[in-house]
C-alpha cells in the first residue's frame, strides 16, 4: 500500500492511498467546509446514551447533477470539489458537514447534559470512477481498501478523543444516500455506542465462560451447517446468519476471531476481500440492478484493553424484502427495539445461494 498526506486549503486533512506508488506533486483539493461547524452531544435520560446534534448538515450536497459531484477530481476553481487530479485508488478526508469532530467546543445549555461533539468522521471514496461499485472493483483494490479502515483505524486509535471506529456504507437512495459516487465513511466515537457496546459485552460473557470468541464458534456451526453459507474460503467466511433480522442480512468475517482490521494476516485479508466481493455480487446478481444496502463493520472498542473475544466482521442490512416492497424499520423495531422478520434466513439463503459470480 501506498499513500500521501496532505491538508486541504480550508485545514482538512487528505490522505490519498494506491497500489502503486503516488506522485508527491499531486496539489491539494479546493473544495473548503462551510462556517459554523461545531455539533454538540446530549444525553438521553431514558435510553442511556448520547445524541449527536448538527443542524449545519441540513446544507449538505444533496443529488447533485454528474458535472457537480463533489467526488470528482478537479483543478477547477470554478468548480472546486473534494479530489485532486492524481493517479491514485482510493482518497480518504474529513467531512466536510462532520457529525463529530475534534474542533467542537462550548456546547449549548440543555435540560439534559451535554458535550462537545468530539471524535472524528471521515469520507472514503472508493474509486475515482463515479459509475463503478465497490463490487466491481477488482481483488486488489478491495484488498487495498481494507488496508485503508485498518491504517485509517491505527491513525484514530492515537487520539485521546476516540474510543470506537465504524467503517461503513451506505448504498442506494433507498438507505438515505445523496451521492451516489462510490464511498462510504468511518466515524470515530469519542465513546463505544450502544449496539457495539452490547455485543461486546455478550461477547466476553461468552469468553469468560467458555473460553473461545462467540462469533467463531457460531461461524464454526454456520460452516458445519452450510445450510446459509454464501462464501467459504480458507481464511474468510460470508453467510446469512440464523439469527438474521432483515431479509438478505449478510455477515462476512475471518473464520478466525481478530479483533480489528489491523491485525489481519495477510492471507486473511485477501480473502475477506473475496468474501466481500462474491456477496456485493450476489445482491447485484439476485435483483439485476444495483442493491441498496448498509454494511457496517464492527471491530474491538479503543479503551487500552485486551479483546480476544472481539471478531472482526461486516453486518449488511438491505431494505428489500421482495421483488416489488421494501423493508423499512416499523413500530415494533423503532418503538420496542424488537425486530420482525417476514422471511426465514434458510429462504433467503437459497435465493443467493443460487446466484453464481465471478471474481
Amino acid at each position: 500500500m501506498y499513500s500521501l498526506e496532505m491538508e486541504k486549503a480550508d485545514g482538512r486533512r487528505l490522505s490519498l492511498y494506491s497500489r502503486r506508488p503516488i506522485d508527491g506533486n499531486i496539489p491539494p483539493s479546493l473544495l473548503e467546509a462551510p462556517a459554523g461547524v461545531n455539533p454538540h452531544l446530549r444525553w438521553h435520560p431514558l435510553r442511556g446514551e448520547w445524541v449527536t446534534y448538527a443542524a449545519f448538515r441540513q446544507t449538505r450536497t444533496f443529488h447533485p447533477p454528474p458535472e457537480y459531484n463533489p467526488f470528482s477530481p478537479s483543478a477547477s476553481l470554478d468548480n472546486p470539489t473534494e479530489l485532486p487530479v492524481g493517479d491514485y485508488d482510493i482518497a480518504v478526508f474529513d467531512n466536510r458537514f462532520p457529525a463529530l469532530t475534534r474542533l467542537a467546543h462550548d456546547p449549548p445549555k440543555s435540560l439534559v447534559d451535554t458535550l462537545p461533539a468530539k471524535g472524528q468522521c471521515e469520507v472514503v471514496v472508493f474509486t475515482q470512477d463515479p459509475n463503478s461499485a465497490l463490487g466491481q472493483l477488482p481483488l486488489d483494490h478491495i484488498d487495498l481498501l481494507l488496508q485503508v479502515w485498518g491504517r485509517r483505524t491505527e491513525i484514530l486509535a492515537m487520539r485521546d478523543d476516540v474510543l470506537y471506529v465504524l467503517p461503513f456504507e451506505n448504498r442506494g437512495a433507498e438507505v438515505g444516500v445523496t451521492l451516489h459516487h462510490p464511498h462510504g465513511q468511518i466515524y470515530a466515537y469519542p465513546f463505544i455506542p450502544p449496539i457495539p457496546q452490547l455485543m461486546q459485552a455478550n461477547e466476553a460473557s461468552y469468553f469468560k465462560q467458555e473460553g473461545s470468541p462467540l462469533l467463531q464458534d457460531l461461524i464454526e456451526m454456520e460452516v458445519e451447517s452450510r445450510e446459509r453459507l454464501l462464501y467459504l474460503g480458507p481464511q474468510a467466511v460470508a453467510f446469512i446468519p440464523a439469527w438474521a433480522r432483515y431479509p438478505y442480512e449478510v455477515w462476512v468475517a475471518p473464520i478466525k476471531a481478530v479483533p480489528a482490521f489491523s491485525v489481519l494476516a495477510e492471507e486473511q485479508r485477501i480473502d475477506l476481500a473475496r468474501a466481500l466481493k462474491t456477496v456485493l455480487l450476489k445482491y447485484d446478481g439476485l435483483w439485476q440492478k444495483p442493491f441498496p444496502y448498509l454494511m457496517a463493520w464492527y471491530q474491538s472498542p479503543l479503551d487500552g484493553e485486551p479483546h480476544p473475544e472481539a471478531h472482526l466482521h461486516a453486518e449488511f442490512y438491505p431494505p428489500y424484502r421482495t421483488a416489488d416492497r421494501l423493508k423499512y424499520l416499523a413500530g415494533t423495531e423503532l418503538a420496542a427495539g424488537m425486530f420482525a422478520n417476514d422471511a426465514l434466513p434458510e429462504e433467503k439463503a437459497k435465493d443467493l445461494q443460487a446466484v453464481e459470480v465471478v471474481l
